[in-house]
């Protein structure tokens, strides 16, 4: 009864992941263990702007990264959802625009969507808002996200895949597993993981109707 609990936990409602990169520093370390919300997707909830989420991988994201060897208590752990299981190949970012979201960054700038630019706090000490791969300006199609790691300089993000014939950089919706509402572990980290202000400053969501929809034509210097 209990396993069959621990799957239905795991399936519909919460799910733990491990974080197995730097690209969200420092809002999260390599090695944390957070909490996934997997059941407001099941009420027509879509992820919003600003959101940390946990998606599957849209098109060979994670070609080349390595992947741990788990040992046979892990794997069981995995299974039930009380650890990140090594099979599933799911990677976590933030969002940054959704479907119909006229989204830029420019050179020595910062992140814009919808012509509101973006105060990001949270993003690594040092890193530029997106100087070492500026974007845009384009809309992101309907049923799509544009994500980018905290952790700019270190992050295979939208902005990386832009070229990619298959997503454009884009993660479907349908490939979000759900956002990651708080970090549990290790227990000196134990923190929420709320969607910064800038996210809903006023205007933000009015969608201006010049970019057209898809990448950019051309990326500016």
């Amino acid at each position: 009864m209990a396993l069959v609990l621990a799957l239905l936990i795991k399936t519909f409602l919460v799910q733990a992941f491990s974080i197995p990169s730097d690209s969200m520093q420092n809002t999260l370390q390599r090695g944390d263990r957070v909490l996934v919300d997997k059941l407001t997707p099941w009420f027509g909830a879509e992820p919003g702007r600003g959101e940390v989420v946990v998606f599957r991988d849209p098109g060979n994201w994670l070609e080349g990264e390595p992947a741990p060897e788990p040992n046979a208590v892990q794997k069981v752990l995995g299974f039930i959802g009380l650890m990140p299981s090594a099979d599933e190949k799911d990677l976590i970012k933030r969002v940054i625009a959704i479907g119909g979201d006229t989204v830029e960054c420019r050179r020595g700038g910062p992140v814009k969507v919808n012509g509101k630019a973006l105060h990001e706090p949270d993003i690594f000490p040092g890193n530029s808002a997106c100087d070492d791969k500026p974007f845009g300006p384009f809309k992101v199609p309907a049923g799509k996200l544009w994500v980018m790691g905290d952790h700019r300089q270190m992050s295979s993000d939208s902005r990386w895949h832009m070229d990619d014939p298959k997503t454009h950089g884009f993660v479907p919706v349908g490939d979000v597993v759900g956002r990651a509402v708080v970090v549990a572990w290790p227990l000196n980290r134990w923190a929420t993981l709320p969607v910064p202000e800038t996210f809903d400053q006023p205007g933000i969501g009015d969608r201006p109707a010049t970019a057209a929809p898809g990448v950019s034509p051309a990326v500016p210097r």
